[in-house]
């Protein structure tokens, strides 16, 4: 039911409501409550005492902010008929604005005595905007993130009729049984008391419900998708015998790591299937993933199958191609590649050549997923920084290929936390490469203040003389405005080169170059007849110079730390011993936090955990962009004992009934395809 039609809302609320994404009566329903008061009922100021725990009512007679003394203070005083009471934030500044005399409002808290005066301190306030309304309703329940044009009272009062219909409304997933060995209650009874709870446990009750819904859901949906990848879709099994191996670790001018070689190992067993393998491949910068995909590649192609490897920048296209060449230099291996540049006749000629099977292994953007690119008999598909791809993408490729499916390898040099991992790639199998080889020399990590600066200049200054370079890199290609004070590549590279570095040569590279000039200033970088490159974040991934040591990040606290780390990853590739910068005067604490980290500690697993612990998962990952439905009151972090019990039951469901058609399973049905619509492919279960 559209939420226009229901008591007190009408068409210009609907349009604020829809700017909240509540669009419907079910839309209502999930608004849940940012926050709860469990209140008294209200008593007159003369009645309070200290040490009660008091719900008061009245009008704001005077406000005062302190920011001389520490902690600063915000205090108002609030006047009924019967006394005074005086109300204390500590670090109350964002009160000024909100809190004004005159206005009405209820609060709820501990009284205290402070100089003779009975005050209560930091309470949970709410401002009364109707007079009209009585009170009652602000004492307990929810408390909604609210808009200028609508307030929290208000949405409660337009949701009250919505949850007195409940039990009409609202349907039940599961079994008696299923709920009573979860210990979980009705799903009547979690709307009811996560919009009203009568006590703490309940609401407690009523959030886990929930919760577990949100994972369940998600979690069926991966659970489906995964089956039915495997179940209802054929792939071209891949051989390998000891002469295979042997010719394509020959290939390789050094003996791979144990790491290297066991998820090589999962690789090929999955690759030796008919059914599709789905795997990620997960590794820290330089843990020589590349070296595992072109392994599977050259498995595919000595089962007479083409390949196509995906990045997602024609930097690192070029990157994964000329690392390529140089293990398969004089093999008859026939490989290209191919990116947005490439048009016309030569374009044509290379089109022709992929359908008629005289390409083996194609290197390249997204350029891959045009219409007129014709596969004869794809085997493999490569997917690197697949935290780039949308799964509308992936799921573009595969549709590429006509009959049986590719196998499909993703890979990633951010590491992925194993909450997000649970969700974001719950349908995959993962793999993962946890240590580096063992010649690539440590990485120092400084964070450089403003007064150390000429002495890290001098530092460089002698790397750069003993034939190393240096990577210097800014957070935006250009100044839009003077007055900026951000630092842009294009000005600084011209400083770097006439005033600071003038004895060493210096270059610019950055996205809006020409895809010719870029190749050109990489070539150049790479063959070492440039001494500093002066860049975005465009090599934040894939860049291999091993003569490279030097990295400067300036302004390296607007860089988040999944950024720092994959920049930092640009060095390091050699046996010599590399030096990281972080340039950086920031007065914020969690940016504080992350340069901290940076230079602790050289694991992409561990800083990728303390990531989303510091941003949460709201920031860090966004559930849309893998097909998923956002969560709404689950938390991947907080809540993961509770995730892992969701995805447990959701796979058993699935290998018990696969297309959820016994009547006991029609409601979680009609659910799932009412969150996912057919976003993870599962219409036919429709």
């Amino acid at each position: 039911m559209p939420v226009q039609y229901l008591k007190g809302v009408g068409p210009a609320r609907a349009t604020t409501f829809a700017r909240l994404g509540v669009e419907t009566a079910g839309d209502l329903l999930e608004y849940f409550p940012r926050d709860w008061l469990f209140a008294p009922e209200p008593v007159k100021l003369n009645q309070i005492q200290p040490g009660d725990n008091v719900t008061i009512l009245g009008l704001i007679e005077s406000t005062d902010f302190n920011s001389y003394i520490r902690p600063p203070m915000f205090e108002a005083m609030i006047v009924d008929n019967t006394g005074i009471c005086r109300l204390v934030w500590f670090h109350g500044a964002y009160l000024r604005e909100k809190l004004k005399p005159g206005q009405a409002l209820i609060a709820t808290g501990k009284v205290t005595k402070y100089k003779h005066q009975l005050q209560i301190t930091n309470p949970k306030f709410l401002l009364i905007k109707d007079e009209k309304e009585k009170p009652e309703q602000y004492f307990s329940g929810g408390v909604y993130p609210a808009t200028s044009k609508l307030s929290s009272g208000q949405i409660k009062k337009i949701l009250r009729p919505v949850l007195e219909k409940v039990d009409v409304l609202v349907g039940e997933f599961y079994e008696p049984e299923f709920l009573k060995e979860l210990n979980l209650i009705s799903r009547k009874d979690s709307f009811r008391w996560i919009h009203l709870p009568p006590d703490k446990e309940s609401l407690k009750k009523a959030k886990r419900r929930l919760k577990f819904d949100e994972f369940f859901l998600m979690q069926l949906g991966l659970a489906l998708r995964r089956y039915r990848v495997r179940n209802f879709t054929k792939a071209a099994p891949m051989r390998l015998t000891e002469k295979i191996d042997s010719r394509i670790r020959k290939r390789f001018p050094f003996l791979l790591t144990e790491d290297q070689s066991n998820v090589i190992s999962q690789i090929t067993t999955d690759m030796s299937k008919s059914k599709p393998m789905n795997r990620l491949l997960q590794g820290d910068v330089g843990a020589g993933k590349t070296v595992v995909a072109l392994y599977a590649a050259l498995l595919a192609v000595a089962n007479k199958k083409q390949v196509a490897i995906m990045a997602p920048t024609e930097v690192l296209a070029n990157q994964h191609f000329l690392s390529m060449e140089r293990y398969l230099r004089n093999s008859d291996v026939r490989r290209t590649l191919i990116t947005g540049g490439l048009t016309g006749r030569k374009r044509k000629t290379l089109l022709n050549k992929i359908k008629k099977r005289q390409i083996d292994i194609l290197v390249g953007t997204v350029a891959i997923l045009q219409k007129d690119i014709e596969f004869q008999n794809l085997g493999l598909i490569v997917i690197d920084e697949q935290h780039k791809f949308g799964v509308q993408q992936r799921a573009g490729l595969r549709s590429v290929t006509g009959g049986s499916l590719p196998h499909c390898l993703v890979m990633t040099a951010t590491p992925i936390p194993r909450t997000l991992a649970m969700t974001a790639f719950g349908d995959l199998d993962v793999s993962i490469i946890r240590h580096l080889p063992p010649d690539r020399g440590k990485v120092v990590t400084r964070w450089v203040d403003k007064a150390d600066r000429s002495k890290a200049y001098e530092f460089i200054r002698q790397r750069l003389k003993a034939k190393k370079q240096a990577y210097f890199v800014y957070p935006r290609i250009a100044n839009i405005e003077d007055k900026s004070s951000v630092k842009a590549a294009t000005e600084e590279c011209k400083k770097l080169k006439d005033r600071v570095f003038n004895e060493f040569t210096v270059e610019l590279l950055h996205g809006r170059m020409p895809s010719a000039r870029k190749q050109q200033v990489m070539t150049k970088f790479r063959k070492g007849k440039i001494d500093i490159l002066v860049s975005t974040v465009v090599i934040e991934v894939g860049v291999d110079v091993p003569n490279a040591t030097i990295m400067i990040v300036e302004e390296a606290d607007r860089f988040g730390l999944a950024q720092l780390h994959q920049l930092r990853g640009r060095i390091g590739r050699g046996s010599s011993k590399s030096y990281c910068f972080l340039f950086a005067e920031t007065e914020s604490q969690t940016a504080k936090n992350r340069l901290d980290i940076m230079t602790r500690s050289s694991d992409g697993f561990e800083i990728a955990e303390y990531d989303l612990r510091l941003r949460g998962p709201g920031e860090l990952f966004s559930t849309r962009q893998h097909g998923l439905p956002d969560l709404k009151i689950a938390n991947i972090v907080n809540d993961y004992d509770l995730m892992v019990m969701a995805r447990k039951k959701a796979f058993e469901l699935v290998e018990a009934d696969p297309m959820l058609r016994k009547t006991t399973h029609l409601n979680i049905r009609r659910a799932l395809l009412n969150k996912f619509g057919d976003s993870l492919g599962l219409a036919d279960i429709a």
